[in-house]
């Protein structure tokens, strides 16, 4: 007797074909990695990274969860998780209105792009780090973390992909689509 296949249920199946439905700018790559097997019954997971004239500035992971019987904390059957992380300059770091600010890239990102959505949560955090001894390496050096969740309101999640891609390049410090950084002299 052959084993049997267990399809995943199509509103998993109509989300991750939305996800996979999205090219993004040529700065962000975009590859999908093994996801967490024991937060859902059904998970998906990309990663990006960001680059700006050929460094890597910005990564990120975009996870998402689907549980049939739903989750009475995500107030629905699919789940968005987030985390990104970003080099900044140390003096921003310090700068007490940065978090807000890259709580507002999150929010800004799902508007822009009609990604509706419910139950939104999550954290901002600066650091700055120096290094010594054996890992002595450049003064110091800053990061903006953000993670966060929420639930989609439909299984078109391309739009999602695309408000995450826009909180990426904030984060990242891209110019918009189109318009050409100033050189600096």
């Amino acid at each position: 007797m052959a084993p049997s296949t267990v399809l995943p249920p199509e509103t998993f199946t109509r989300a991750v074909q939305g996800l996979n439905s999205v090219e993004p700018r040529a700065e962000i790559l975009l590859e999908e990695f093994p996801a967490p097997k024991k937060l859902a019954p059904y998970s998906f997971a990309l990663g990006a990274t960001v680059l700006r004239d050929g460094d890597e500035v910005s990564t990120g992971r975009l996870i998402l969860l689907h549980d049939p019987d739903g989750h009475p904390a995500w107030a629905g059957t699919l789940r968005l998780v987030t985390y990104i992380t970003a080099e900044i300059e140390p003096e921003l770091a310090a700068d007490p209105l940065l978090p807000g600010v890259g709580w507002s890239w999150l929010i800004d990102a799902l508007e822009a792009h009609g990604a509706e959505y419910t139950a939104i949560g999550g954290t901002v955090t600066q650091t700055t780090s120096t290094r010594y001894g054996d890992l002595a390496g450049p003064p110091a050096t800053a990061d903006l973390e953000i993670r966060a969740s929420w639930t989609p309101e439909s299984t078109d999640l391309g739009v999602h992909l695309e408000a995450w891609c826009g909180l990426l390049s904030s984060t990242a410090g891209l110019p918009p689509p189109g318009v050409s950084a100033l050189a600096t002299s």
